[in-house]
């Protein structure tokens, strides 16, 4: 068994594209691991880690969908798409996505090699989740997860005092299972 991966709570990363959308955010926050597979996009990052999303979090995401349906929100599905074929991708294809794709329950917003950002807007609050990549000079590479959310109105507001405590863990709790690389590689 292999030991969970130590999270820090960070600032959201200056420069990263994320970090453009924080004025007027109500709700934001990041969260940083070390990156085993520094060379990897940060998409496809993105793809391994919401792949090892924990059932519980599925179970969650699932009775958020049905409940949120009452008053008037999106049912988003899940974190990753659990039939990837369908879309004719599979979680090893990062390199066939491009901006405006839905990945999961979010669109592609923004992509490069060290940084994907994708979002969902809805009327009551628009929410952006970021995964970048940094290595800083000798430093161990890490990457960070930052989320950044911009409320309409008071039902956002009253959706996000109800999800803010579960999406911390459910952040923490994904960053700790990060991949680790196979034997030999780094």
């Amino acid at each position: 068994m292999t030991t969970p991966a130590t999270v820090k709570s960070i600032s959201i990363p200056p420069g990263t594209a994320i970090h453009a959308a924080l004025p007027g955010a109500q709700f934001f926050d990041a969260y940083e691991v070390a990156d085993p597979h520094p060379a990897r996009q940060a998409l496809q990052t993105w793809l391994d880690v919401v792949a090892r999303t924990p059932r519980w979090t599925q179970q969650l995401m699932a009775l958020r969908n049905r409940l949120v349906r009452l008053v008037g929100l999106k049912d988003l599905g899940q974190l990753h798409d659990a039939h990837p074929l369908a879309s004719g991708r599979t979680p090893s294809d990062a390199g066939s996505y491009r901006v405006g794709d839905r990945v999961g329950i979010f669109l592609i917003r923004h992509l490069s090699d060290t940084e994907v950002v994708l979002g969902q807007d809805d009327r009551h609050l628009d929410v952006q989740v970021s995964l970048s990549k940094h290595r800083r000079g000798d430093a161990p590479a890490t990457l960070a997860v930052s989320t950044v959310v911009h409320i309409h109105n008071a039902l956002g507001h009253a959706y996000m005092a109800v999800v803010t405590p579960f999406h911390r863990r459910i952040v923490r709790a994904m960053l700790q299972r990060v991949p680790e690389p196979a034997h030999g590689q780094r």
